[in-house]
């Protein structure tokens, strides 16, 4: 897929996403901005872009840390995310930074954007919906889905698919039960799909470490794939 980066701003913190287009006719395309896990923007959320790219859509893995900034280990990984945890209206400023700069490409229709996240990337999907910015549409895959407690609730205008492992101990039942009261209450058109027998990080190849409740599983990323890309079919018809 032919590819490029966007450089933009959040305040003083410059970012960099990364665009893969389509190789179709030039005409304006639905985006889907892809939100990066918690070591940062890496090969794993490019790649994801290229494969919507593949499907139609401009892919845009956007970044929440900073221009070349990646975590190298768990511990730098939790250092990196950690301040977006707390501070959910600081996350909520960098994610609509992201989302103004997808709205300045010319390839883009504005008017049919959505947004998809892996991780901590599924919790920034969800606080996008909750923002109450005009997109589409938003797709968690094994998300973080407590809400932030210092934010106003707003109506949800976007349609929410969770993606969620049974089993991931970062997210127990009563977790799923509370998203779905919230969600309810927002007035959201929302699906949670819960796959059995299925731990967190399901769709990372890497993630090889079932004593902590992550392990990848080809089966559910494949179906979870397929899910996402139904969703998006129906949004952007």
């Amino acid at each position: 897929m032919p590819s490029t980066l966007l450089t933009y701003q959040d305040g003083v913190h410059t970012l960099e996403a990364y665009v893969a287009l389509p190789t179709t006719e030039a005409r304006k395309r639905p985006a889907v901005l892809v939100s990066h896990a918690w070591a940062g923007r890496s090969a794993f959320e490019c790649e994801k872009a290229d494969k919507l790219a593949a499907l139609g859509y401009v892919g845009i893995a956007i970044d929440n840390y900073g221009k070349g900034i990646l975590g190298k280990d768990n511990a730098e990984n939790s250092r990196l995310m950690t301040p977006f945890i707390q501070d959910r209206a600081l996350l909520r400023q960098r994610l609509l930074a992201a989302i103004t700069a997808a709205r300045s490409l010319d390839m883009v229709d504005t008017s049919r954007m959505a947004a998809i996240g892996f991780c901590f990337g599924g919790l920034c999907a969800l606080d996008m919906a909750r923002s109450g910015a005009d997109l589409r549409g938003v797709v968690s895959f094994h998300g973080l889905f407590a809400p932030a407690a210092n934010l106003p609730n707003a109506n949800i205008t976007a349609k929410v698919l969770a993606l969620h492992g049974h089993d991931d101990p970062m997210v127990p039942p009563e977790a799923v039960l509370a998203l779905e009261k919230e969600l309810t209450a927002a007035g959201a058109d929302w699906q949670i799909h819960a796959f059995g027998n299925t731990m967190h990080a399901f769709t990372n190849p890497a993630a090889n470490a079932p004593q902590n409740g992550m392990a990848y599983n080809p089966v559910v990323a494949s179906r979870a794939w397929q899910s996402m890309q139904n969703f998006l079919t129906e949004i952007f018809a």
